[in-house]
């Protein structure tokens, strides 16, 4: 059984960038979040834009295999259509983290910082790897992966959708099966960078229900964003039963 949980909130800003869908249709589920780069209101449009277009081709019959990665690819050619038109070439830019649950069967996708998570016997198992200079950093072994949260480079992105692609830039995780899955996070950076994964993961050996977990997780990181100018902070909570 799968039951989720979606929160957004715009923090300190005056516009909320971030844009998110959950959707369930028989036991197929999909997430999506995304969060707006640009100004001026066309981060907002450039985050609706893509979570709407990957989501208005979801159907009862869409396969897993290959359903995230020709969305993700249709929405970017959609998004720069709409730059071309709106004459705001590279201003409306996003990053994406998206998830697709079939029956047993998930897969994973992200551009860009925005994470996924899959956590078993409340550990954290996996994280999606950011397009991002301080993760390149942490490979390269310059800085430490903690070191990620407050780097003064922690905004530069390497990936995102909305500029010219010479060729597919997301990553794709492989098929996992979910009965060996406890839950899924999907969050954008004004969220993760203000909690620690020991907290997600305290958080979710106490919590009851899922919207129990997203909430306390929520609460965690307004209370460390307090006078930070604090970012838009987004999240979906997942658990697979």
């Amino acid at each position: 059984m799968i039951k989720y949980y979606a929160f957004t909130d715009k923090g300190n800003r005056e516009i909320n960038e971030d844009s998110l869908r959950a959707v369930a249709l028989e036991d197929k589920f999909l997430f999506l979040v995304a969060d707006g780069l640009g100004g001026h209101g066309r981060g907002e449009e450039a985050s609706a834009l893509v979570v709407d277009s990957i989501f208005k081709g979801f159907k009862e019959d869409s396969s897993v295999d290959n359903y995230m990665e020709e969305q993700t690819i249709i929405a970017q050619n959609e998004l720069m259509a709409e730059q071309e038109r709106k004459k705001t070439r590279n201003e409306m830019k996003t990053t994406l983290v998206s998830l697709i649950i079939d029956g047993f069967n998930a897969k994973w996708l992200h551009v860009g910082d925005s994470r996924l998570y899959r956590f078993n016997k409340n550990k954290v198992v996996e994280r999606t790897v950011d397009h991002s200079v301080p993760q390149m950093l942490v490979m390269t072994g310059e800085i430490k992966e903690k070191q990620i949260r407050n780097h003064p480079d922690r905004n530069r992105l390497l990936k995102v959708m909305g500029v010219d692609w010479d060729g597919p830039q997301y990553t794709v995780s492989d098929i996992n099966n979910v009965t060996k899955i406890q839950a899924f996070l999907l969050c954008t950076d004004g969220f993760w960078e203000l909690i620690t994964e020991k907290e997600m993961c305290k958080l979710l050996k106490k919590s009851k229900s899922v919207e129990e977990w997203v909430k306390s997780m929520a609460q965690v990181v307004k209370i460390n964003g307090e006078g930070k100018n604090m970012d838009n902070y987004t999240a979906i909570g997942v658990w697979c039963k």
